[in-house]
């Protein structure tokens, strides 16, 4: 970089709220002197008297390091004629009331290892990233009609070393990445990334919004893990946090000793349940700051997405009755995602939103917020208040199971269990079922078979695949020795296979958002708490019929209205004996009996197994069209039937 000195163009950008590369003037560059480097600096402070350059080159002695005040708006800067690279360094402020802070850089591109909070001198653009492959696959799969099962990862308490450390970004790349592969998910989505000061506030409480935490290694070392985790086809969202930041006196609050980067006002700035600060979403160098810092993650470390966090928190402003609506949160929020698909089309940004607010996913020229996806709230709420009752109760709650689907496709959905459903006494998923050991494994099997099915996007919190009994612990790591047991090593097959089942089902994904994939079979048999409905693909022949029985009792000869077909093979029964299930499977062919049933044209007659989730797929022959002396098959008929290879025939 030959030249950081601010221009009055990009200052009129960033005091605007149109600066979106404002990490590119602010922050410590090392800038080319002749055959060696000098060293800039930039910072906004409007309300500071003076501010200087302190740290490791200097004896944190601010004499003779003093910054030059450009203009009245308060964006100060200073040229060393040294490299100072890998140096630390704070800001030391005089406020106006002559009160001395030092402050860590808000646009550090790196940070000490916590407790210490300097910033270090570094250097962008080194690292050699090998992922064209994957982004351009990425721009030419649009998400919407794709499989998408999301595993969501605190790099932290993932897995510990065998000293009870962290494990490294290159550690994690080596463990993690295998794990997700094998799995079937699709995207890993990692907190805490951002840097922050404290272990347990998960990274939601943020000092550095372009600074990845020190904790797991450094900026190259996160890169690695992201260009590995491409390599391998797994997608990286990051949790970020644009509504609020922590206290910490080294942080952004009273930068200057004003609120500046927070609201003036006690009542709109201070976030009592979280014990932070309301970022000012009004002012335009707040906005160039945030909106900088996503385009920073996705171009710096080519993230693919960002699950904004606490979008409620922005929608409605802080500590008012009556939900009274923030304006400038909502217009922040637009201008967020709309220079976002300006700069890259294929991000996924999505809302973590527990309001009603409509149109959050849809585009901002149709009037919405401009996200593409949200966090469906009232869907886990609603399912894990069903499970979580005795399954003589649930005839009574019947529509918290159906209710999903009046809304579902007024949004572009994900469907979470994550790390909040799992912690703070809520218990683990698999604690949540009620009944014996058997049947908290067959009533969690069963969930997550149903939600697999359900239209929208999935996302599962790390430990779920192994079955934890007990909550997340935000200070130690998976139960992965639960995997030296039967049932847990039953599940955890399970899982798998779901997943890869699911990744193969075009009906399952490619019509998630719209109302043309889903069809009720059974609305209504709340007596005996069986579900049943069709997913279908955008090709008419590839649907596949659902049945989730929530009871405990076993069903013979059980009709059930299909579509027509030749017959129906059951694919998938979260009941078989591999899963540590009862084994009431149907290993034969359902035959197609030509008479109307539950308003379909046709039925079958199975067995519907306790506490389980069974997938049926319709077997279409091409009459007359014989190949290798069998009638040829469609190439959406697969058997997962033990023991059966099945070739697909062109």
């Amino acid at each position: 970089m030959n030249d950081v000195i601010p221009t009055d163009f990009n200052i009129h950008l960033f005091h605007e709220g149109n600066f979106f590369e404002a990490f590119r003037m602010f922050g410590a560059h090392r800038v080319v002197k002749g055959e060696g480097f000098s060293t800039s600096f930039c910072v906004w402070a409007p309300k500071a008297r003076s501010v200087s350059v302190v740290g490791s080159f200097n004896d944190w002695q601010s004499n003779g390091y003093e910054c030059r005040k450009l203009n009245r708006e308060g964006i100060w800067f200073l040229e060393i004629g040294e490299d100072l690279l890998h140096h630390t360094y704070k800001y030391e402020i005089v406020t106006a009331a002559g009160e001395i802070m030092l402050k860590s850089d808000p646009f550090s591109f790196f940070n000490e290892l916590r407790p210490n909070t300097a910033s270090i001198v570094s250097e962008l653009g080194e690292f050699e990233w090998t992922d064209e492959e994957w982004l351009v696959k990425k721009s030419e799969v649009p998400p919407y009609d794709s499989p998408m099962f999301i595993y969501e990862v605190h790099l932290g308490t993932w897995r510990k070393n065998g000293g009870g450390d962290f494990l490294s970004y290159r550690e994690m790349a080596a463990e993690i990445i295998p794990h997700v592969v094998s799995h079937g998910f699709t995207h890993i989505e990692l907190l805490p990334v951002i840097e922050h000061p404290y272990d347990r506030s998960w990274g939601y409480q943020g000092t550095g919004y372009f600074a990845p935490t020190s904790r797991y290694g450094s900026p190259a070392d996160l890169k690695h893990f992201i260009n590995e985790c491409h390599a391998h086809g797994i997608g990286v969202i990051l949790d970020w946090v644009p509504g609020h930041f922590c206290k910490d006196s080294h942080g952004l609050y009273r930068f200057d000793g004003s609120f500046m980067y927070d609201y003036a006002h006690e009542h709109d700035r201070e976030n009592y349940t979280w014990g932070t600060a309301n970022f000012d979403l009004g002012k335009g160098e707040v906005q160039s700051f945030l909106i900088s810092s996503a385009r920073f993650w996705m171009e710096e470390y080519h993230v693919d997405g960002f699950r904004v966090d606490a979008v409620a928190n922005i929608i409605y402003r802080a500590n008012q009755e009556n939900n009274s609506v923030n304006h400038e949160g909502i217009a922040f929020l637009k201008k967020l995602n709309k220079s976002v698909f300006e700069f890259d089309p294929h991000t996924l940004m999505i809302a973590e939103d527990s309001t009603d607010w409509p149109q959050v996913t849809s585009p901002v020229h149709y009037g919405g917020l401009g996200f593409n996806y949200k966090w469906n709230m009232g869907w886990m709420n609603d399912v894990l208040k069903y499970m979580e009752s005795q399954p003589s109760e649930r005839h009574e709650k019947h529509s918290l199971i159906t209710f999903s689907l009046l809304y579902a496709f007024t949004e572009n959905y994900i469907l979470p269990f994550s790390h909040d459903e799992v912690v703070h006494g809520k218990r683990s998923l698999l604690d949540k079922m009620p009944g014996d050991y058997w049947q908290k494994f067959a009533q969690l099997k069963l969930l997550l078979g149903f939600m697999t099915a359900h239209p929208g996007k999935k996302l599962l919190f790390m430990g779920t695949e192994v079955a934890q009994f007990s909550e997340w612990k935000d200070l130690g790591q998976v139960d992965w020795h639960l995997m030296e047991f039967q049932k847990h090593q039953e599940f955890n097959s399970y899982i798998k296979e779901l997943l890869h089942l699911y990744k193969r089902s075009p009906s399952l994904y490619e019509q998630d958002h719209r109302s043309e994939g889903f069809e009720w079979v059974d609305v209504n048999n709340a007596s005996q708490q069986i579900f049943s409905f069709i997913r279908k693909a955008e090709e008419p022949e590839d649907h596949m019929l659902i049945i989730c029985n929530f009871s405990p009792a076993v069903y013979h000869h059980y009709k059930v209205g299909v579509l027509e077909a030749d017959g129906y093979r059951e694919i998938w029964n979260s009941d078989h004996h591999r899963f540590g299930g009862s084994n009431q499977i149907n290993p034969e062919i359902l035959t197609v009996k030509n008479e109307s049933y539950h308003g379909k044209p046709c039925y079958v007659e199975m067995t519907i197994p306790p506490y389980a989730a069974v997938y049926l797929r319709p077997i279409h022959r091409r009459k007359g069209r014989i190949k290798y002396g069998k009638v040829k098959l469609c190439r959406n008929v697969v058997s997962r039937r033990e023991g059966q290879q099945v070739k697909f025939i062109d």
